[in-house]
């Protein structure tokens, strides 16, 4: 493999942002994060920005709204990768506009980091969060430009420490709830991990195109399984609670925001199946510990041992 490609980094300081910028700086990628004034002024994230310069990142200031801000970002780098959040998706039209009028870019990741949206028979509303993801794939692939979209499925950080109980503060040590019959196979990443894989990806021409999953085999748990190994670490039988899917789609339609969105994602999970039913075809895409066996990843049962 040649030189290492520069990569820059849109949504850096968001929550898998900043996983991606830390992967892309240790693995010695030329690294550039776009930042907006508002951000760099924002004294909750000079920590992180400082942390940021002190491993080599270069801060570009711009925005998604700023063409000529975008253009001249872009030109400067091989690859670009989206991290912005939920309520930026769409306005990533000006990243792939941005990225054509540049001509240079070799690869565009954009923000995706959940389960692959195009296989994916969620409800409302994340059916509609995710058709946001969807139409930026068909844009990025019209636009003719290169490609890797990475479903990381589950973030660990943000599923694990309650088990997948919304609103509850972890660990859970008296009952769980629990979604479907249990039996639902799912995967769960740490952040750190999703990160590496990310990073391995950008210049790996066999990803090129293609759908990274980040499915490693250690991580693939159903809903009971998670149950009983965390039942095995903390030496108690736990109260379950099971919600079948018509008490389960009651509640999503009679949630508020944001707790109706996180119980249409484990409905989408947990009784869909929708990290697990399908079988991942090299015609599409291929999972990322097998690509790259050398990465040491964080399994579910070293995972939970933090929360002890």
């Amino acid at each position: 493999m040649g030189e290492k490609s520069k990569i820059l980094i849109i949504g850096g300081t968001g929550y898998i942002g900043k996983f991606i910028v830390a992967a892309s700086a240790k693995s010695g990628h030329p690294t550039f994060a776009l930042l907006r004034d508002a951000t760099i002024d924002d004294p909750a994230k000079s920590q992180l920005i400082q942390g940021f310069q002190n491993s080599g990142v270069t801060i570009l200031k711009g925005d998604l709204k700023d063409h000529e801000s975008l253009v001249k970002a872009i030109k400067q780098v091989d690859v670009v990768i989206s991290c912005v959040g939920q309520m930026q998706l769409a306005d990533q039209l000006h990243i792939i506009a941005a990225i054509k009028e540049a001509g240079n870019i070799k690869r565009f990741l954009p923000s995706e980091f959940g389960n692959d949206v195009d296989r994916a028979r969620a409800v409302e509303p994340a059916k509609s969060a995710w058709a946001v993801k969807v139409d930026i794939r068909r844009a990025t692939e019209a636009e003719g430009i290169p490609y890797t979209y990475v479903s990381a499925n589950y973030f660990a950080g943000y599923s694990l420490p309650t088990l997948m109980q919304p609103g509850l503060p972890p660990p859970p040590t008296d009952k769980l709830v629990i979604f479907g019959d249990g039996n639902v196979k799912a995967v769960f990443n740490d952040e750190r991990d999703i990160g590496t894989y990310t990073i391995k990806a950008v210049d790996d021409p066999r990803t090129l195109n293609k759908i990274l999953y980040i499915k490693p085999p250690k991580n693939i748990y159903s809903f009971n399984e998670i149950a009983a190994l965390w039942e095995k670490k903390i030496g108690k039988t736990l109260q379950k609670i099971y919600v079948p899917e018509d008490q389960l789609l009651k509640q999503i339609a009679e949630s508020a925001m944001p707790i109706n969105i996180i119980l249409a994602i484990n409905h989408s999970v947990f009784v869909k199946s929708d990290q697990t039913y399908f079988d991942i075809n090299p015609s599409f895409g291929f999972e990322a510990s097998q690509l790259y066996p050398d990465v040491k990843y964080t399994t579910v049962d070293e995972y939970l041992n933090q929360f002890l």
